[in-house]
């Protein structure tokens, strides 16, 4: 399973670790990622998705049903 969004695609960057005495180790920054499920009222079921805490909070703006419209817009399988 990748470590990405479903709703704002938001995946782990990459950059460096940099100590006290200057040296530099790769080092990676993840996103907030939380598992939810959410209950689709149209189709009677639970829906799965794995989102940033930032997505959580544009789902409770726009509401579920708009959003997963959105995904499945793009291509997406729920």
């Amino acid at each position: 399973m990748s470590r990405r969004c479903a709703v704002t695609g938001a995946e782990p960057s990459f950059g460096n670790a940099v100590s006290h005495s200057h040296r530099r180790t790769r080092r990676r920054w993840n996103p907030n990622l939380q598992h939810r499920r959410y209950w689709l009222a149209s189709q009677k079921r639970w829906v799965s998705l794995t989102l940033t805490a930032k997505a959580m909070r544009t789902v409770d703006r726009k509401g579920i049903e708009k959003v997963v419209a959105e995904l499945r817009g793009r291509g997406v399988r729920l």
